[in-house]
């Protein structure tokens, strides 16, 4: 199957993972499966459990991890529910979990997936094409202050505003149904000297598709459940490609570093939360010169890494 998928920080997340050869290793982001791979020629006795809600990623990556056997179970999920997945393996702990939540590039190199600017296709953005929310019935149904909340919250645009008046109007005379199309309605929203500065769409597709797959609140609610998960010297981590992703990831480790919720000046903490580990990247680890040549998409990438306690 033709599934390109180019592994961000590949190196350095296989080396912050310490892959054990008889560990148990979960990809919950699973996409072409090139972490995995790399997780599976590690292993002995050890097995990944890759899991990815998009049907292209399960059966590309199936086929790539064909060779390791049983040694790789893989499920069609959301990595929230890890957790749950693994319990009914009977697995109740794992030497490492990954995440990697940049878009794959398969997913943005296909247009008809509606996830690029770049193609024209109907405007879909589903990561499970199971769910019925698509990026259509956000553009036609949000309200304007919706629309324009969630470009400026997740789009981080400086035109928002402007950018959600102008679907609101358009849609009133037709349906925004394509990509195409609404690359047309934000190049009229924001002005001609401000395009200069990369594709006007890019934020507010993004925005959308974060909206879409509630990515955020995925992240934010799993995060949790992914440090219980870690056995003791166990690490997690976490590749993301977009400051909301990296600041909810940088809180969560801190939190789990240092959970003490006592007011500063009381001698002793009587609050009784124990640190669960350490943070191990005190800043985030970043792609190097010559990955940044091989793939530009790697520009805003940031690698962060809890280790759990050991006992």
């Amino acid at each position: 199957m033709d599934f390109q998928h180019y592994s961000v920080m590949l190196r350095e997340t296989i080396e912050e993972l310490q892959v054990k050869a008889d560990g148990i290793y979960v990809d919950g982001t699973l996409g072409g499966g090139g972490h995995a791979f790399e997780i599976c020629r590690r292993l002995g006795e050890g097995r990944l459990y890759g899991i990815d809600q998009d049907e292209d990623a399960i059966e590309a990556a199936g086929e790539r991890l064909a060779p390791f056997g049983d040694k790789v179970r893989i499920f069609r999920d959301n990595y929230c529910n890890m957790k749950a997945l693994l319990s009914g393996e009977g697995v109740d702990g794992a030497d490492g979990i990954l995440l990697d939540l940049g878009v794959s590039s398969y997913q943005l190199d296909h247009g008809e997936r509606g996830f690029s600017y770049r193609f024209d296709a109907p405007l879909d953005m589903r990561m499970d094409t199971r769910q019925t929310l698509t990026a259509g019935d956000i553009v036609n149904q949000y309200s304007e202050q919706q629309l324009y909340r969630m470009i400026r919250d997740y789009g981080e645009d400086p035109f928002a505003k402007n950018i959600a008046r102008h679907i609101v109007q358009a849609r009133e005379r037709k349906p925004v149904e394509t990509t195409f199309e609404l690359n047309e309605i934000i190049k009229a929203a924001v002005p001609a000297k401000m395009r200069q500065n990369g594709h006007p769409s890019k934020q507010t597709f993004q925005a959308i598709r974060i909206e879409c797959n509630r990515e955020l609140e995925v992240l934010e609610n799993s995060l949790e459940d992914m440090i219980e998960l870690l056995k003791p010297g166990g690490r997690l981590c976490i590749i993301t490609f977009h400051s909301l992703e990296d600041r909810i990831v940088k809180s969560a480790f801190k939190n789990a570093e240092n959970p003490c919720t006592c007011p500063p000046e009381f001698p002793v903490c009587v609050c009784g939360k124990k640190p669960k580990g350490t943070v191990i990247t005190k800043k985030p680890v970043r792609p190097g010169e010559e990955e940044l040549v091989q793939n530009p998409r790697s520009k805003s990438a940031k690698l962060r890494v809890f280790e759990k306690k050991s006992i």
